[in-house]
């Protein structure tokens, strides 16, 4: 039987390496995701595998498969969810047709600064409920880094609500998404993150919302005369580990893939923060142009998002989805 590239990486992956040494056994276990070498999410996974090393003193080892090598996100989460590719790190937005309560992070314009979200998904009591969502699925959550707001490009100056009005914005396939970008009147087209480019040379699309992370990286910022910051949603990447594979370590071995996992979260938050502000003057060197909307229009945008709010609310645990608005400040009766 022919295997194909992909199955024998997979393959090769899941093997754990255990060789014998003076200061015990080593191991190498995979962490997968699905984005480029030079994002946070590698910063992210690498800086959790290097840490893992260097607490076990070498006896515990991390092997990170970047560019969807051993599968996409629902491959992994899959694969995760099995133990057969034990981490995994990647977006929220993939977990939610597996965790339906991981769509708190969908109600959009509910933060002013990316400090918020973090001080929001480190609180302790919502950390405890979101941990437990991971965990009726098999999954244990050890944190969450991110890549700043998720923000607009497109070809049209954006200042007031009206200049959303039409707009063939590319989103992801989600059904909150979506909904968001119809409340403010635009016109959301799901498209396959690969075609995007080209949609936004050929005029397919007009615009479409990333991460700066992503923009640049994509450059799709090159096809594109502004940058709009709607800083609608965070963009969140979590770092999880199949709790049928922490079941089978020690009680010293969980420690140390926690701590580890604490220290690169901090760590990836940092990177984040340089490199969302040299994508910034890269941008702007570029001649494409920065609009950063004023108070009244983002109130606008805040409030025809309230029945989308309604409408997560019903779809995820009420407690979780109360905490989460009642951190950012923007609790809804």
């Amino acid at each position: 039987m022919k295997m194909s590239l992909n199955t024998y990486l997979l393959l090769l992956a899941m093997l754990m390496v255990a060789c014998g040494t003076p200061s015990g056994q080593h191991y190498a276990w995979p962490l997968g995701t699905s984005s480029p070498e030079n994002t946070v999410t590698q910063i992210f996974a690498g800086k959790f595998s290097d840490e893992v090393a260097r607490l076990s003193e070498g006896t515990m080892k991390i092997q990170v498969y970047p560019n969807s090598v051993v599968g996409g996100d629902r491959e992994l989460l899959e694969s995760c969810k099995d133990g057969d590719i034990p981490f995994v790190v990647q977006n929220t937005a993939p977990q939610v047709p597996f965790m339906s309560d991981i769509a708190v992070f969908d109600i959009p314009m509910l933060f002013d600064s990316i400090e918020t979200v973090r001080q929001a998904v480190d609180n302790p009591v919502f950390l405890y409920r979101i941990r437990q969502v991971y965990q009726r699925a098999n999954y244990e959550l050890l944190g969450y880094a991110d890549q700043g707001f998720r923000v607009m490009t497109t070809n049209r100056k954006v200042q007031d609500l009206i200049d959303f009005k039409g707009q063939k914005i590319r989103t992801m396939e989600n059904p909150y998404h979506l909904a968001f970008w119809k409340a403010l009147d635009a016109a959301p087209t799901p498209m396959t993150f690969s075609e995007v480019y080209i949609g936004l040379q050929q005029g397919t699309i007009d615009a479409q919302e990333n991460p700066y992370e992503v923009i640049v990286s994509n450059k799709l910022f090159e096809q594109q005369r502004y940058v709009v910051e709607t800083n609608h949603l965070p963009h969140l990447i979590s770092l999880i580990v199949s709790t049928k594979f922490m079941n089978k370590l020690s009680q010293k071995q969980q420690q140390i893939i926690r701590q580890a996992a604490e220290i690169a979260k901090v760590y990836a938050r940092e990177q984040s923060d340089k490199r969302i502000a040299s994508r910034i003057e890269l941008i702007e060197q570029s001649g494409t142009q920065i609009i950063r909307l004023d108070e009244k229009t983002k109130a606008e945008m805040r409030l025809l998002s309230q029945p989308l709010i309604e409408r997560i609310r019903s779809k995820v645990d009420t407690e979780l989805v109360n905490n989460y608005l009642n951190i950012s400040g923007n609790a809804v009766n």
